[in-house]
C-alpha cells in the first residue's frame, strides 16, 4: 500500500538539499519504490513531501542511499535527523500530460 511521508528537517536550507540531492543522483536515478516527490523551503528550515509504494521502500531507501550519503558529505549537509511523519493514501492522481 502506497505512503505518503511529510519531511522536516529543521534549520535545513536548499543548499544542503541541493548537496545532496545532486550527491545521491536521484533525478538519474530514482530510487526503487518512490512514485512523487517535492521539495521546498517551509518555516522551520526544509520540507519534503514524498509519496512511496511503500513504508519499507522508503526505509531501504534512507539505509542504503540517503543516510550513506549523509555519511560521507558530513558537515554539508542536514544537522540534525529529520522529523518524519507517514500518512495512508488513498489515492494518486497524474494528470495526463
Amino acid at each position: 500500500m502506497a505512503v505518503g511521508l511529510r519531511i522536516k528537517f529543521d534549520g535545513g536550507t536548499q543548499e544542503q538539499y541541493e548537496t545532496i540531492h545532486s550527491h545521491m543522483r536521484v533525478d538519474q536515478n530514482p530510487p526503487e519504490g518512490l512514485i512523487f516527490h517535492s521539495a521546498g523551503p517551509i518555516d522551520s528550515g526544509w520540507g519534503v513531501i514524498d509519496f512511496w509504494e511503500s513504508r519499507e521502500a522508503f526505509d531501504r531507501f534512507v539505509e542504503s542511499g540517503f543516510g550513506p550519503a549523509a555519511q560521507e558529505l558530513g558537515g554539508r549537509t542536514f544537522a540534525a535527523p529529520p522529523d518524519i511523519k507517514e500518512f495512508p493514501v488513498h489515492k494518486i492522481t497524474k494528470p495526463s500530460g
